[in-house]
C-alpha cells in the first residue's frame, strides 16, 4: 500500500445566488455569467509517466504527493499501469486512488503489454455513473484511447452531470488531427447536450497547437490551458518537466463551467517525478 497524505480539505464550496466575473478571463471566450453558482470545482490533468521520474526510478509516493498538495475534486491521469513488472505489478489506478481518499475511479487501458497494460484513469470525489474507453487508434500505430465517464454531482436537492473525456493523443500530427476527429464524431461526443457541463483534457502532444481550432470552432471548447489577447494564444507550457518548452497538457470545457483560474504545477519535486508537469484549472459550476 502506498503512503496516504494528511487528511485533506475539501474544495467543494456552495455558493448563494450571486455571481463572480473574474478579470483575468480569456478575451471573447465567455459566454453572459449566469446568476447561480454551483459549487467550485479543481480539476487536474497529469501524464504521470507510470510514477518513473526522469531519475528513472518508480517513486509513486511523489505523485501522490502532488496530487495531494493541490487537493484536487477530479484527476485526469494518462501512462497509468496495471500490473507492469516496471511498476512492481500495481494496480496504479487503484493505489493511487486509495492513497489520495478518492471513492471513485476509473481506469480505461489502451496498451497491452507482454505482462500488464496501460491506458488513462479518473478519479472522483463524486460517482463515476458511466464510463467507457473510445478507441482513437489510427493505421495501426501504437494503441491511444480517450476515457470517457459521466460524473454525478448532488447539490441540496438536484443532481448535475458533468461529463468527462480523458485522452492521450499520438506524436505525429496527421495522427493526432485524425484522433481528434474521431473523438469529434464519437457517440460519447455528439450524445451530450451542448450546453451539458463537459471536459475535455489530457495530453494532447499538440507542440504548435494546431489542434485548438478544432476543439474551440469545431467543438464549441473553451481552452482553460491558454491565455489569450488580440493577436496569439500562449498555452501553460509543461513538457519536458525540467524546463518546459511546449504546452502539450491542456483542459477544454464547454457549458455551465466557468473557469477561474490555471497554471501548471510549481513544485520542485514535480521536475523530477515525471517528464510531464500537471496542469491545475479552477472551475466555477453555474446553473445553466
Amino acid at each position: 500500500m502506498l503512503p496516504r497524505p494528511q487528511p485533506r480539505h475539501r474544495h467543494l464550496t456552495l455558493f448563494p445566488g450571486y455571481a463572480i466575473k473574474p478579470a483575468d478571463l480569456a478575451l471573447g471566450s465567455q459566454q453572459p455569467t449566469p446568476d447561480v453558482i454551483l459549487l467550485k470545482l479543481r480539476i487536474i490533468t497529469y501524464n504521470i509517466h507510470r510514477a518513473i521520474g526522469l531519475d528513472r526510478r518508480f517513486q509513486p509516493d511523489r505523485i501522490i504527493k502532488i496530487l495531494a498538495d493541490h487537493q484536487a475534486d477530479i484527476v485526469l491521469l494518462q501512462e497509468v499501469d496495471e500490473g507492469a513488472p516496471r511498476s512492481k505489478e500495481q494496480d496504479m489506478a487503484r493505489e493511487i486512488a486509495e492513497a489520495l481518499d478518492f471513492p471513485h475511479y476509473a481506469a480505461g487501458h489502451n496498451v497491452s503489454l507482454r505482462k500488464g497494460r496501460y491506458g488513462n484513469a479518473t478519479l472522483s470525489r463524486f460517482p463515476i455513473v458511466r464510463e467507457r474507453n473510445i478507441d482513437l487508434t489510427v493505421d495501426g500505430r501504437k494503441r491511444r484511447g480517450c476515457q470517457h465517464t459521466a460524473i454525478e454531482i448532488d447539490n441540496e436537492k438536484q443532481s448535475h452531470r458533468l461529463e468527462i473525456f480523458n485522452l492521450h493523443l499520438g506524436l505525429s500530427p496527421l495522427e493526432r488531427q485524425r484522433q481528434s476527429g474521431i473523438l469529434m464524431r464519437s457517440r460519447e461526443f455528439t450524445d451530450i447536450d451542448e450546453h451539458a457541463a463537459c471536459i475535455v483534457g489530457g495530453d494532447f502532444n499538440d507542440w504548435l497547437s494546431r489542434l485548438r481550432a478544432l476543439y474551440v470552432e469545431g467543438m464549441s471548447l473553451h481552452c482553460a490551458t491558454d491565455s489569450e489577447t488580440r493577436i496569439r494564444t500562449r498555452p501553460i507550457k509543461t513538457y519536458p518537466s525540467f524546463a518546459p518548452r511546449g504546452g502539450l497538457d491542456r483542459i477544454y470545457y464547454r457549458g455551465g463551467l466557468r473557469l477561474q483560474s490555471a497554471f501548471a504545477c510549481r513544485h520542485q519535486v514535480a521536475r523530477v517525478a515525471s517528464d510531464h508537469l500537471p496542469v491545475i484549472a479552477d472551475f466555477e459550476l453555474h446553473r445553466e
